[in-house]
């Protein structure tokens, strides 16, 4: 009996690690397709559809892939002012920027966070919505395979692509188009800031009815992405 019982546990082991092992193999085919094709739709854009549905609105997705080179460099620098300046020269996590977070949020009555646009991706593209440090942790393994496997510059295109910019409208073409009514290679620098200074939260910054905060923050990132020289600042970007 007890003999039966070590082999069954041992049986147990394995399956459990030939499970681990073909999850594992899995996320990196998922990276590596995503390094060379678009995702259809991100796991938020299937939220807020049926978010949609659920409250009887519109379900509509503003989505539309855009190819990174079709986009103004002016957007790309815009949130790489606004969410993430030391994108070029990180592998995914800013850690002077996660231990000041770590310090402020032992006073702040709400919590800040630290995220790279590295990691923003690895969250939109992967994974589900939500606080839970299992979400956390996977959001760190998917942040280092596509520092890995895409490069800089394929995760700065996705973030691009993917990001949410107002109301079920995601990506720089899309919100160029429905906000400003012209194509994402044409966003001067003021538009593209806008479209920046809601990221922290587009359900509740509009691009259309701008707060006082948005407007202070979009100058603010105008000036950001002068200080740090415009987009010349993202011309060596890391391909592989």
């Amino acid at each position: 009996m007890i003999a039966w019982t070590k082999k069954k546990r041992e049986r147990l082991v394995r399956s459990i690690a030939k499970v681990l092992l073909g999850l594992i193999a899995f996320s990196f085919v998922l990276v590596i397709f995503f390094k060379f094709f678009p995702p259809w739709f991100t796991p938020l854009m299937a939220y807020r559809s049926l978010e949609a549905v659920f409250s009887g609105e519109d379900s509509h997705i503003y989505y539309e892939w855009t190819p990174y080179e079709k986009i103004s460099p002016e957007a790309a620098i815009a949130v790489v002012a606004a969410e993430d300046q030391v994108f070029p020269k990180h592998w995914g996590f800013d850690v002077r920027e996660i231990k000041k977070a770590v310090e402020e949020n032992k006073v702040r009555k709400q919590p800040r966070g630290a995220s790279t646009i590295s990691q923003q991706v690895a969250k939109n593209v992967f994974l589900w919505n939500g606080r839970s440090y299992f979400r956390k942790g996977l959001e760190a393994y998917f942040t280092v395979l596509i520092e890995l496997i895409w490069g800089k510059e394929r995760i700065l295109e996705m973030y691009l692509n993917v990001a949410e910019m107002g109301d079920r409208t995601f990506g720089v073409q899309a919100a160029s188009q429905r906000f400003f009514h012209v194509p994402a290679d044409q966003l001067s620098r003021k538009q593209a800031a806008a479209l920046a200074a809601v990221l922290p939260n587009p359900q509740r910054f509009s691009v259309q009815k701008p707060s006082p905060y948005v407007r202070t923050r979009t100058r603010f990132i105008v000036r950001q992405v002068k200080q740090l020289g415009g987009p010349s600042y993202l011309k060596n970007l890391r391909k592989f």
